[in-house]
């Protein structure tokens, strides 16, 4: 049984993610492999705590961003497949070799070390080779030149060059178009000289949903199996997994006139009553949503109001009835019924001027997950 030690808590239903996993399984069907990715401590859902419930689905790998996260969940599941889909640099690479992680590469002098260092352990590690297709973030642009080192890979010992992919800028259809069909032709020049991958793969969360045509056998969704769609009119019928709650620390009947937080930048207009809650921005929570944000309670929509400090804020709660401390305060809600209207995560990155994934990867290690 998990401890609660504090009131501010990310309420995760595991359901609710698998569920939207199966949604996207059905859109891309059983000839299309499904590579989820967890990375930024599951999109702040809390890597560890999610992988168990997403391995029940049973995907190819469970791909990550660095070498460092990747690490923590081979310790936890040894076992599973885990994917690096960022830069891995050379001295990182005896950890590659140890823990059995695939990683992606697109230097032929990494993947003969990274060969040497396999052989010496006896081992074989699995790549995926990165292209650039104009995103121009990582892998090099295809050439001729680029598909002689590629299939250089292919004949180094101690290494399993098993995918190949890159990732669309999704600027608008033409130029995605432009980008897979240039994708497509270097990894035609590369099998017509006799060299094969298992997996090839571009599309991400937006793509497997709306672009069905770049599904290729592989795909690597991430905000989606959390919820978090590309436009909230979409129809695809997946659901956030995650609230956001605290509960009031205290409460303190202030006259008009008078404020609250650093420099009362928000002042009384009437006699009012304050709550004071303990969570602020060292909990993720945008500190620009001063004035802006509200948190529920009681079934009442209450203000957030002056400066948002690292751990604690303030709301106005004089409109609610019979208010005391203790009293529950849910800050981002997951749309449902339960939740009484609560901030959504797409009006909190609406209000904060970000975007849904950067307002969820916000959340640090402090607010307790609570797992259902």
């Amino acid at each position: 049984m998990v401890r609660t030690l504090r009131d501010t808590q990310l309420v995760i239903n595991l359901n609710k993610i698998k569920k939207n996993i199966e949604i996207v399984k059905d859109i891309i069907g059983p000839d299309v492999a499904f590579m989820p990715v967890i990375k930024a401590n599951g999109y702040g859902h809390g890597a560890l705590g999610i992988a168990p419930a997403i391995m029940e689905t049973k995907p190819a790998y469970l791909a990550v961003a660095t070498l460092s996260e990747a690490v923590e969940l081979k310790e936890a599941y040894p076992d599973y497949p885990v994917f690096v889909m960022g830069h891995t640099p050379d001295k990182y690479l005896p950890y590659v070799v140890e823990y059995g992680i695939a990683i992606t590469v697109f230097e032929l002098k990494q993947v003969e070390l990274l060969g040497r260092l396999a052989c010496d352990a006896g081992k074989t590690v699995t790549v995926h080779v990165k292209v650039d297709t104009g995103f121009h973030r990582l892998g090099k642009t295809p050439s001729p030149a680029y598909a002689d080192e590629v299939c250089a890979m292919f004949d180094v010992d101690g290494v399993y060059v098993e995918g190949i992919f890159s990732h669309l800028a999704l600027t608008n259809e033409e130029e995605n178009d432009r980008q897979y069909d240039m994708f497509c032709d270097f990894i035609e020049e590369i099998e017509q000289r006799g060299y094969d991958f298992k997996y090839k793969h571009i599309a991400d969360s937006i793509a497997t949903v709306d672009y069905p045509q770049y599904h290729m056998n592989m795909v690597r969704p991430g905000a989606i199996i959390y919820g978090m769609k590309r436009n909230e009119a979409a129809t695809v019928p997946v659901e956030p997994a995650l609230v956001f709650k605290t509960a009031i620390s205290q409460l303190h009947e202030i006259k008009a006139g008078e404020g609250v937080s650093y420099d009362y930048l928000w002042k009384a207009e009437r006699d009012s009553i304050v709550a004071t809650l303990p969570f602020g921005y060292a909990d993720g929570y945008p500190r620009n949503l001063r004035d802006k944000g509200y948190v529920i309670i009681g079934g009442m929509k209450c203000p957030i109001v002056g400066v948002i400090c690292m751990d604690q804020c303030i709301a106005d709660v004089t409109d609610v009835p019979n208010v005391e401390a203790g009293m529950e305060a849910i800050i981002y809600g997951d749309g449902s019924e339960a939740s009484q209207g609560a901030m959504t995560i797409a009006e909190a990155a609406s209000l904060a001027g970000s975007n849904k994934n950067e307002i969820i990867a916000r959340f640090l290690e402090r607010p307790q997950r609570v797992y259902i």
